[in-house]
């Protein structure tokens, strides 16, 4: 007998309450390459980041690579972010099925940029030396990942991605690997999802002569289409996560299409330092017979560091 909705929604509450019970402390600052930890969807972000159990493009090897079951086909995706100060961070990837192997590949890069900065120390306060010649450095991180994800039933699947990290600051540098590894299980009732993920688990990475901890999480969420007819379709997410460096956090967001070619979203995330309220939208066309291109968008308050915004493209063929 299949369950009914209030059956469900038990269980989504359940979910969303299954990080109150661990021991949660606020450790922030303990942990280093952060950037890890931003979003690399417009659609994602767009719902808040609820999309542990929804995801099913191409960012899935970032969210949670047992969703790149449900990518049918071969998915591209380039993201590009612009926060706060002008640092940009810029993501892309690639899925496709691969029959030698009995499930989906990804591979991805990510990189954050600062641009150029003005170099002050005790000896010259204002940036520039005694010809009144400005001086200059940078800095920047970049991962690169490969992804992997099958059914090990009709219902159940599993997923891992491994990256590559390196840290850049002027000339110096340090490298590093990290690993995620999510499962996914689809209960056929609504095509409701639940989710789970470990993310950035590695050895401390070390800068210089300085040791530090990865910016582990653990994620659990689901997802639910509360609407679905010919021209209409609404889902829903919720997700709980428990970082390593702070108290645990709760994402809820919502998507609707409209004949799967336009969309709007709407989300909140819960217990974050600062920023709260998502929204965006995004249009999805076919190019020719096989291939869509989607365009997609994301505001995010970010408190008293004003806005984000995100722009995604993707192609599916």
């Amino acid at each position: 007998m299949k369950p009914n909705r209030f059956r469900v929604g038990l269980l989504m509450l359940a979910i969303l309450a299954l990080p109150m019970f661990a021991f949660g402390q606020a450790k922030v600052g303990t942990t280093g390459l952060n950037f890890l930890e931003l979003g690399v969807s417009a659609r994602a972000m767009g719902m808040a980041e609820a999309f542990v159990a929804g995801v099913n493009d191409a960012s899935a090897v970032y969210y949670n690579p047992a969703g790149l079951t449900y990518v049918y086909g071969r998915d591209v995706m380039f993201t590009h972010v612009d926060m706060p100060a002008d640092i940009n961070y810029e993501f892309f990837s690639l899925v496709f099925p691969l029959e030698q192997v009995g499930g989906v590949v990804g591979v991805s890069a990510y990189s954050l940029n600062t641009g150029d900065i003005l170099y002050t120390d005790y000896y010259y306060p204002l940036g520039v030396d005694q010809n009144n010649n400005a001086q200059y450095f940078s800095a920047g991180d970049l991962a690169i990942g490969v992804s992997y994800g099958r059914f090990l039933t009709d219902k159940f699947s599993v997923g891992v991605t491994a990256k590559f990290i390196q840290e850049n600051l002027e000339m110096k540098k340090a490298s590093g690997w990290a690993a995620d590894v999510g499962t996914l299980y689809n209960s056929g009732y609504r095509n409701f999802k639940i989710g789970m993920l470990i993310s950035n688990f590695g050895p401390d990475f070390k800068f210089i002569s300085k040791s530090f901890p990865l910016p582990i999480n653990f994620k659990f969420g689901a997802s639910i289409d509360a609407l679905s007819t010919s021209d209409h379709l609404v889902s829903v997410g919720a997700e709980g996560s428990h970082p390593a460096d702070n108290l645990e956090k709760y994402n809820v967001g919502l998507e609707y299409w409209f004949q799967n070619k336009f969309s709007l979203r709407v989300g909140e995330r819960l217990n974050y330092d600062s920023d709260g309220f998502t929204a965006g939208g995004g249009l999805r066309l076919p190019i020719g017979e096989e291939m869509d291109i989607s365009v997609d968008y994301a505001y995010q308050d970010f408190g008293w560091l004003d806005q984000v915004h995100r722009f995604s493209i993707g192609l599916s063929f």
